[in-house]
């Protein structure tokens, strides 16, 4: 049995996990998250945007035929699902069964000079209810919104110095309320204070994609040059594999989005030449 990640993270790749109907075909898998009740919420490129299976892989159900024009980014909070859409300029919130509860952003029209939103790639929720949108592709910005779903403060702008981005293509908030940003072309992870203060950066990463901090603090990190990296929250490397592009199981070709689900087993979704959803089953 081949296994991936390191002596205190190890796990083992489930081959053929989450296969679609005979006539079905994955887009660029660009989102994955996992709801309470462990079902699985794959957001892809493809006929049929998002598709819902068990952990066994089993396929329950799929939403947002027709809704997506470049569908980018997925995050589940509770019983609602957001969906960022990047070509759109827009964020939706969903019911988990795909039923539309609102819209940021005005479908098909951007935001430009620093406005939301212009070419967005993914947000997330604080604990109190705050909602952070990662602006990435057009305007590289982070917009910060209250629960009540009001713009309260942006921040960022264009650059390689401490708090400017070049891509933020994904955005997490912490329990203790600091926003991580996967500052793409930058390779490297940036800290910010919840109203958008400069704290820290973790560097040496590889084109970071995603991150995603579990309950115990591990922070997993999709990498689109081929590579997976689960750190502490000092950032200290806990587990690392891939890093040559490879379309074998349990490796990599462009890893887009990673989730965990209440078991420790995770979820990578990869774009471009990959455009698939592996499960390693953690040991």
């Amino acid at each position: 049995m081949t296994r991936f990640g390191s002596d205190d993270l190890k796990y083992e790749v489930v081959e053929g996990w989450g296969r679609l109907p005979q006539e079905w075909r994955y887009g660029h898998v660009i989102g994955v998250a996992v709801d309470r009740r462990d079902r699985i919420h794959v957001f892809h490129r493809g006929e049929h945007p998002v598709v819902v299976f068990d952990a066994e892989g089993d396929l329950l159900g799929h939403w947002g035929d027709g809704v997506f024009a470049t569908p980018h980014g997925i995050h589940i909070q509770g019983e609602n699902v957001y969906c960022t859409d990047s070509a759109d300029h827009t964020v939706r919130k969903f019911t988990l069964d795909g039923g539309l509860l609102r819209t940021w952003g005005t479908p098909g029209v951007s935001g430009y000079y620093g406005e939301p939103f212009y070419r967005p790639t993914d947000m997330a929720l604080a604990p109190n209810g705050d909602m952070y949108v990662a602006d990435g592709y057009g305007n590289s910005r982070v917009h910060r919104y209250n629960e009540a779903g009001d713009h309260v403060n942006t921040w960022g702008e264009f650059g390689r110095g401490a708090g400017e981005f070049d891509i933020p293509h994904d955005v997490w908030v912490h329990r203790d309320g600091r926003v991580m940003v996967a500052d793409r072309e930058n390779n490297r992870i940036q800290f910010f204070s919840s109203d958008g203060e400069y704290l820290d950066q973790w560097t040496g990463l590889l084109r970071p994609c995603s991150v995603y901090v579990d309950g115990d603090d591990m922070v997993y990190v999709a990498e689109l040059r081929s590579r997976v990296s689960v750190l502490d929250m000092d950032g200290e490397v806990v587990a690392r594999w891939g890093g040559e592009p490879s379309g074998k199981p349990g490796l990599f070709i462009a890893p887009h989005c990673a989730w965990t689900d209440s078991s420790g087993d995770l979820y990578v979704g990869e774009t471009l030449q990959g455009s698939r959803i592996q499960k390693f089953r953690r040991l």
